[in-house]
């Protein structure tokens, strides 16, 4: 058959057919859920329900299907690529610190939500995934013009900014010490 010619071999008299339903293109099976969504494979026994209460975390409540741990080993070239998909696509409005004070912002667009908040900092991995991949708020999907890995690779590098700003905002924060006056004449009275 030639594609897109009229054939008597069917009774629509369409060459070109659809494929069978449930058919998934080579390079398209989305097997590793984890990877794939920033979702937990659906296991009734290990996902909790939303509202009910999750010893030791206060924070598994609002993300309660979202994955808590990268789903491969973070790289320093991982972290690098992040940052550079990161200031492309993310530094326009949540800034070049992750503080939610981009150009866009700067300009009078609504406030980026800022990733030193302590409910992102505490948030999942997979929450970030999620709000890139389907929206968050203002924000819209990415999906189209970030791939899965540099999705991954941008999270990476959010959690890095978040560990500096952390960093210097605990620097701040202590006082620093002040050095014992030294006597001016050779030390004796």
């Amino acid at each position: 058959m030639k594609p897109m010619r009229s054939t008597s071999f069917f009774v629509d008299g369409l060459s070109s057919r659809q494929p069978i339903e449930g058919t998934v293109p080579r390079g398209f099976l989305r097997s590793e859920t984890a990877y794939f969504t920033g979702k937990k494979s659906a296991m009734p026994s290990a996902s909790p329900t939303p509202g009910t209460a999750q010893p030791g975390s206060s924070q598994a409540n609002s993300f309660p299907d979202d994955v808590d741990t990268f789903p491969f080993p973070i790289t320093k070239e991982i972290v690098l690529r992040g940052q550079e998909r990161y200031n492309i696509f993310c530094s326009v409005c949540h800034g070049f610190t992750g503080n939610g004070d981009g150009m866009v912002v700067r300009r009078g667009f609504r406030r980026a939500a800022s990733f030193n908040d302590d409910r992102l900092r505490q948030a999942p991995v997979g929450h970030f995934f999620d709000a890139m991949t389907n929206g968050w708020g203002a924000m819209p999907s990415y999906a189209s013009q970030i791939a899965v890995q540099d999705r991954w690779a941008i999270i990476a590098y959010i959690r890095a900014l978040q560990m500096s700003q952390q960093n210097l905002a605990a620097a701040a924060a202590s006082p620093s010490p002040t050095p014992s006056p030294v006597p001016a004449t050779g030390g004796h009275e």
